[in-house]
């Protein structure tokens, strides 16, 4: 079903630039679309300095590096997705749109392409059921960075064929990520226990006594990764917003997932992260991560 086939990666964003360095450690051709001529641009060149950082680092072998940089087929035309055995959609987190690109995709692929949802907030089960197969539609959840962490959710509706399943982990390892097959549920597994990281991080600091840098400091000490307010930055706090109120809604308001004044206040701000001129919980910071 998908083995020899191209992976075609939907939106080059900054979740669609991660996630096609991710794919393309695959080896095989991957086709990059956006509507945005120069978003495609962009994203190659990105790309192509983040793999080659990687190799500088260590993290990759120098071939595999070169490898990769030779998989993409640049298109602003859909169609151009036609041959692949999986499409991977990382468009704007909205209902409609997303709606609205598979019923896109229906027309163009072949009934046996696999279609993935890359959201963390919107029910796969809800967007499957628009499509005219749904039972080839998954999520594929990579949490970010996308090129740097190795786990990837996939995700099954009720009506999702197991045997697609299995060729999409097949293949999610030939990528060198690991996956975990779930079932559909708010915010999957990674996002909930994320939001709980972020909730009690802002507890403490409303708190008094601990300042941002020094919660992240001690939990990056303890052993994880990033400290959670670097991570909200990275992340994009509005983002954070957006997947917490998604996340209230979808479990009938429990409060273990209210959305955080303080959140809601910087954003109002304009203090949404690393990449807005005011920066977030930190000055804002330029440059590729790797």
């Amino acid at each position: 079903m998908l083995r020899g086939k191209p992976i075609a990666i939907v939106g080059l964003g900054e979740l669609g630039i991660e996630i096609a360095q991710a794919l393309a450690l695959g080896g095989g051709p991957v086709v990059l679309h956006d509507t945005d001529e120069r978003a495609l641009r962009l994203a190659v060149g990105r790309i192509s300095r983040r793999l080659d950082k990687a190799a500088r680092l260590g993290r990759i072998s120098p071939q595999l590096a070169r490898r990769a940089k030779r998989v993409f087929t640049l298109s602003t035309d859909l169609s151009a997705c036609a041959p692949a055995g999986l499409i991977v959609e990382a468009i704007q987190d909205r209902l409609g749109l997303k709606q609205a690109l598979l019923q896109a995709l229906d027309e163009v692929v072949s009934p046996d392409a696999v279609l993935a949802i890359t959201s963390n907030t919107l029910s796969v089960t809800r967007l499957a059921a628009k499509s005219s197969h749904p039972e080839r539609v998954i999520g594929l959840h990579f949490p970010r960075p996308a090129h740097v962490l190795r786990l990837v959710e996939a995700v099954r509706t009720p009506l999702t064929r197991p045997d697609i399943l299995e060729e999409v982990t097949w293949l999610v390892r030939q990528c060198q990520r690991t996956p975990v097959v779930i079932d559909d549920a708010p915010g999957l597994i990674v996002n909930r226990v994320v939001q709980a990281y972020f909730n009690e991080a802002l507890a403490l600091l409303d708190g008094g006594g601990l300042d941002e840098a020094t919660i992240d400091r001690l939990l990056e000490a303890a052993g994880f990764p990033m400290g959670p307010f670097r991570l909200m930055d990275f992340l994009g706090i509005d983002r954070v917003l957006d997947m917490s109120t998604a996340l209230y809604q979808a479990t009938f308001q429990h409060p273990r997932y209210r959305p955080q004044p303080r959140l809601q206040r910087l954003v109002e701000a304009g203090r949404t992260g690393r990449k807005a001129a005011l920066g977030g919980f930190f000055a804002a910071q330029s440059g590729d991560g790797a």
